[in-house]
């Protein structure tokens, strides 16, 4: 909750002080000489409630979406051996990470994958598929977990929220203004809006966001290599390194078809700009090359 208090108390400040920037600029003056009559301190205010609202509203269903979309079966009451080791590790690890205990749960799909969400760091859900169990050793399994329990702790899911919702906002605002522009300066819209506008604001929706989601996916590839070396302090760096390495034989052992393989886990170039994880091989050399 403190987490969530700070980010947004330092989104008002950026609010302010970009309306104070937006004051000092005169862009307000600017615009209307152009025709352009638009309050930027209300389209700003107007802007962050758009943004973040939606990604609000993602985080508080998080858990819940993620057990239905992927067919999560939450370990209430350990059947089975594996079950019962899965819930031991996490218990043990998020002792270790200083937060509360998660819910435990796996899905069904062949391959090796683990993900983690959740409002709270402690109240958090911690899912492996059966892919990932079957194809890898228990100490390859715990890495992952630990892994996953260092997303938790870090707040990661929270953060990556809220810096979307922040990233929204702004799209939301500049794609505004610039339909504006386009609509009463090119088109001479005089009166209410323009096809121009509308037409406008989504194109530059459209075009803001890419570039924004590339913000968001550089932050994501970052939090990776701070997941993995908190997974290699809650389970050891060699058995994180391991981890990491049946992955890559796993994705290695599958061809990609011609239209995909921009999107593999190696991939170069602009891919690697929308790339939410790194390559695996430079996680690998990152906790090598820890101490």
């Amino acid at each position: 909750m403190m987490r969530i208090f700070l980010f947004l108390a330092t989104n008002a400040a950026i609010l302010v002080v970009v309306s104070i920037v937006f004051n000092l600029l005169g862009l307000s003056g600017i615009l209307d000489a152009q025709g352009i009559n638009l309050d930027l301190n209300a389209l700003l205010v107007m802007s962050a409630v758009i943004g973040m609202t939606g990604s609000f509203i993602s985080l508080a269903m998080s858990k819940w979406s993620a057990k239905r979309a992927m067919g999560v079966h939450v370990i209430d009451q350990p059947q089975n051996q594996t079950e019962r080791w899965l819930v031991d590790i996490v218990a043990k690890q998020a002792r270790l990470a200083g937060i509360g205990m998660p819910e435990v749960g796996i899905f069904q799909t062949p391959e090796a994958n683990a993900f983690a969400t959740g409002m709270n760091k402690n109240s958090a859900l911690v899912a492996v598929s059966t892919g990932l169990l079957q194809n890898m050793n228990a100490d390859e399994v715990e890495a992952v977990l630990g892994h996953e329990m260092t997303h938790v702790s870090n707040g990661d899911m929270v953060t990556m929220a809220l810096m979307q919702g922040v990233v929204n906002t702004f799209v939301y605002f500049f794609a505004t203004v610039i339909g504006h522009f386009v609509d009463r300066v090119i088109f001479k819209t005089e009166r209410g809006y323009g096809p121009a506008y509308y037409i406008t604001q989504i194109i530059a929706q459209i075009a803001l966001g890419i570039l924004a989601s590339m913000l968001v996916m550089w932050f994501s590839r970052y939090r990776e290599f701070r997941a993995d070396a908190g997974g290699a302090k809650l389970a050891g760096r060699d058995k994180m390194i391991d981890a990491l390495r049946a992955l890559q034989r796993g994705h290695e052992a599958q061809d990609l078809p011609g239209q995909l393989a921009a999107f593999g886990i190696n991939g170069g170039g602009m891919s690697r700009l929308f790339m939410s994880h790194p390559p695996l091989e430079e996680r690998i050399a990152a906790l090598q090359n820890s101490r």
